[in-house]
């Protein structure tokens, strides 16, 4: 900044209706580290606590001069800092990081709101090895998949329901079948597989209650907002109040079907075979492994997206 700008005088801004405009005008021109002082015929520490609902701690306020005819403010702007992304962010820009973060045991769904530095210092992890596979991967920018971050909401629903809750509906049926089978015959030498069946069972039941309340009541409302925003259209406040409520308990219910499939995987030891495991035992482990695949893309599409934009659209269009 050159020093014949620095100087901003609030005495001579006209019309006087104006000046707070133009002095914030200012503030935001400037790039961080900057800085302009403002001339003024009284204190201005009125104007300290405007830029203080606005602008947070992202100014210094340093008094040069302090009255009793003349008073001068050096404003100086620090931009925030730049605040590292989540593991959920990260999946939700590239799904293709998922199958990095599931090698190391990462979990981006349930547990994704928080950094990858944070995640390896309480997991024992080296962060430079996991960034180094995600620079690796990030350099092949042609392979790069759905982006789901990009689509409309109410398309999101559907292809969660389309894909996701028909994949659930159609697998339960089979597992249902395979878990309490192979309890049955092999339980007596692998009795890990008795407790894989009391989590299985205890997971379809709470999946299948769970996509039935978010078809019937958390999706259609989502395309209620979707379609107030895309008209300009203002909606009443609904009886539960805020859809912040109804996410808050599909959280929970993630939470407890991410804690079940997890267990899951514990018992099996990675859904790693036996050498004595029979065709039945061998096809549930896969199918097992398959399904939390799919499990833990469908609730990172709700956790990290779906859930994270509803909120934010229901303040844009419903009233109050």
């Amino acid at each position: 900044m050159e020093t014949q700008d620095v100087l901003l005088d609030a005495t001579a801004i006209q019309p006087h209706a104006l000046k707070h405009e133009i002095i914030f005008s200012r503030f935001d021109s400037l790039k961080d580290g900057e800085y302009f002082i403002l001339h003024n015929d009284h204190d201005p520490i009125p104007l300290y606590h405007h830029f203080k609902a606005i602008h947070g701690e992202t100014f210094d306020w340093e008094y040069l001069e302090k009255g009793p005819l003349i008073w001068e403010v050096q404003i100086t702007r620090h931009l925030p800092a730049q605040t590292e992304p989540t593991v959920g962010d990260m999946v939700a820009d590239d799904y293709r990081r998922a199958e990095i973060f599931r090698k190391y045991g990462i979990d981006f769904c349930c547990n994704g709101n928080v950094s990858l530095q944070a995640v390896c210092d309480k997991q024992n992890l080296n962060y430079e090895t996991i960034k180094k596979d995600l620079d690796a991967l990030d350099s092949n920018s042609d392979q790069r998949q759905n982006t789901f971050n990009n689509w409309e909401l109410d398309f999101l629903s559907d292809y969660i329901i389309h894909n996701h809750h028909t994949y659930v509906r159609n697998s339960i049926p089979m597992l249902n079948e395979f878990t309490q089978k192979v309890a049955n015959v092999h339980g007596d030498h692998h009795p890990e597989v008795v407790e894989i069946a009391e989590h299985w069972a205890k997971l379809a039941q709470e999946l299948t209650d769970h996509m039935e309340a978010e078809e019937k009541y958390l999706f259609p409302y989502v395309k209620k907002l979707v379609h107030a925003r895309n008209n300009n259209e203002k909606l009443p406040v609904p009886g539960f109040g805020s859809i912040d409520k109804p996410i808050q308990h599909h959280l929970e219910e993630h939470d407890s079907a991410g804690q079940h499939m997890k267990r899951i995987n514990e018992l099996s030891n990675g859904f790693k075979i036996p050498e004595d495991a029979c065709n039945t035992y061998s096809t549930m482990y896969k199918k097992l492994d398959e399904f939390e695949k799919d499990l833990f893309q469908h609730i990172h599409l709700e956790n990290n997206i779906l859930f994270h934009k509803a909120i934010d659209m229901e303040k844009q269009v419903v009233e109050g």
